[in-house]
């Protein structure tokens, strides 16, 4: 199984610290969250600047909520940043759940799992070279595209336009969930299994508390969840190394670590655990 680090978006400037660790480490991704009424930093813009930053390790969104976007415009910048990284680039989407971020782009909420499947069919046209908005992505047919989603519906977009499936749920969810998957995957029709990646939230050392803080503020419209997802974090490299070997008895082909405290530190910590 592999590992990856979600970084934290509390102190943008400091992300090219994060990634540069990140690179010189064990780890195979770097994800980044996606919101806009909030303060954090965007996503592709950010990414490209860790493209340029890092030589290996791969760059994630996670998720971008791509029903906010224009589709040309979103697989022109999906294109471009999967050929200048050198096909290090994955896509992961999800249709997002806060009003907010939907009022302030003038888009509908209640019609956001279709637009995402009717982006999805544009954007694979786009990097087939159909529709003549270059440039061609390094990745033939376009980038790694993973679908983080929980209801049969998203899961099944999984199957239908996806590589893989990114699972941002606690372990004993994570098997129920990865079984659907691959059900949805053999009866579309494909050989073999989709990517799995599931996500955990870790702080470790100073940043613990930091941390938490950040998760509650991000998730606090969610109430009683966003106090159980901040006291599930994983804070000693025991809990980090049970919940390792949990993923990977599931079946998880790639764990990320998503960290919330700003400390980039915490890169050096994780790799020294999972080494």
């Amino acid at each position: 199984m592999h590992y990856g680090i979600g970084l934290p978006i509390g102190r943008p400037e400091n992300l090219t610290d994060w990634a540069r660790r990140a690179d010189d480490g064990p780890f195979r991704t770097l994800g980044l969250l996606d919101r806009i009424v909030y303060d954090n930093p965007e996503p592709l813009v950010t990414l490209a600047v860790l493209a340029g930053a890092t030589t290996r390790v791969r760059l994630q969104t996670e998720v971008l909520l791509a029903p906010l976007r224009e589709p040309a415009l979103l697989a022109k910048q999906a294109a471009t940043l999967d050929r200048l990284s050198g096909g290090r680039f994955t896509l992961g989407l999800g249709v997002g759940g806060r009003e907010d971020d939907h009022h302030a782009t003038g888009t509908d909420p209640r019609h956001r799992g279709r637009v995402l499947d009717e982006q999805m069919a544009r954007m694979r046209r786009i990097w087939s070279s159909a529709e003549g908005i270059g440039p061609a992505p390094a990745t033939p047919g376009g980038p790694e595209v993973l679908f983080g989603a929980f209801a049969d519906p998203a899961l099944r977009r999984v199957a239908r336009h996806g590589d893989g499936f990114l699972c941002a749920a606690p372990p004993q969810w994570v098997g129920e969930l990865f079984a659907k998957v691959e059900r949805f995957w053999a009866e579309e029709g494909h050989d073999g299994r989709p990517r799995m990646v599931a996500q955990v939230n870790v702080a470790l050392g100073s940043s613990v508390d930091e941390a938490r803080s950040a998760i509650l503020d991000y998730y606090g419209f969610t109430g009683d969840w966003a106090r159980n997802t901040a006291e599930r974090m994983l804070t000693t490299p025991e809990q980090v190394r049970e919940a390792a070997k949990q993923f990977a008895d599931l079946g998880a082909d790639e764990l990320i670590f998503y960290c919330w405290g700003t400390d980039p530190d915490q890169a050096d910590r994780l790799a020294d655990v999972v080494s």
